[in-house]
């Protein structure tokens, strides 16, 4: 007699939608942890004499990619509510952390005689090595970026629900920006500290510049998200069929 497999329940909008959403905030966190050790100058031949007297500034590549969770955790607030967004924050922490196991694996592993660099590229010798250096840092970096991350991210969530409740669901660019600028404040300070300071071992003088400037560069992209969010938030409630004036946590899941 043959047994047929279980029945799959129906996949509803906001199940495909919300798990989409968490895919790509753990991806992003994860790419944000790999190219977070590079260090680069934002007008390198010197800027405007406004902007800190026309010299180079220096930031972290994270800086890319890591204000989008916080966009993420922000439509997810708003769509479906704080615990969504809190297991969104986790999902985020534990990819990052398998991450963290899967690129020392590969550091561990010797490597063989084969692996040598393609003809025309002799320059790139010390393959091993190479490898080595360039996962070394995300190892101090990952101690970093996941206590801030733990620290403002789930801030966040939290200060754009109190936001949420002190303006009765108004304006939400109040609780959007309100949320972000102090989560992102927490978030800078700790993870440019450990990494810059207590890992590369940094001076508070180079150090201190690099938190104030990444901090700025942060707020300019807040603001410039914020139309954003709107949007986002447009689309998000026509794609569900919910309520213009629903409060957090309204979205179906099935």
């Amino acid at each position: 007699m043959s047994q047929s497999t279980p029945p799959s329940p129906p996949l509803g909008r906001a199940d495909v939608l919300y798990t989409s959403l968490a895919a790509l905030f753990s991806v992003t966190l994860v790419l944000t942890n790999i190219i977070g050790t590079k260090l680069f100058d934002l007008f390198p031949q010197g800027g405007p004499a406004w902007i800190n007297g026309g010299e180079p500034i220096t930031l972290t590549a994270g800086i890319v990619t890591y204000p989008l969770t916080f966009f993420l955790t922000d439509i997810v607030s708003e769509i479906w509510g704080r615990r969504r967004a809190d297991l969104m924050v986790v999902l985020g922490f534990v990819t990052s952390m398998f991450m963290l196991l899967v690129v020392q694996v590969g550091v561990w592993l010797p490597a063989s005689d084969l692996w040598a660099p393609p003809a025309g590229f002799e320059e790139l010798g010390g393959m091993q090595a190479a490898y080595g250096a360039t996962f070394y840092n995300p190892r101090i970096l990952l101690f970093a970026s996941m206590t801030a991350y733990l620290v403002a991210q789930l801030l966040d969530v939290r200060l754009y629900h109190f936001w949420w409740r002190v303006t009765r669901g108004r304006a939400m660019w109040i609780r959007n920006n309100g949320s972000t600028m102090i989560s992102q404040l927490a978030d800078t300070i700790i993870v440019n500290s450990i990494f810059l300071h207590f890992g590369l071992g940094m001076e508070w003088g180079i150090v201190g510049p690099i938190i104030v400037w990444v901090y700025l560069c942060k707020m300019v992209m807040a603001w410039i998200d914020t139309p954003m969010i709107y949007l986002g938030r447009a689309v998000l409630r026509s794609y569900l069929g919910l309520e213009k004036d629903a409060s957090p946590g309204h979205a179906p899941l099935a």
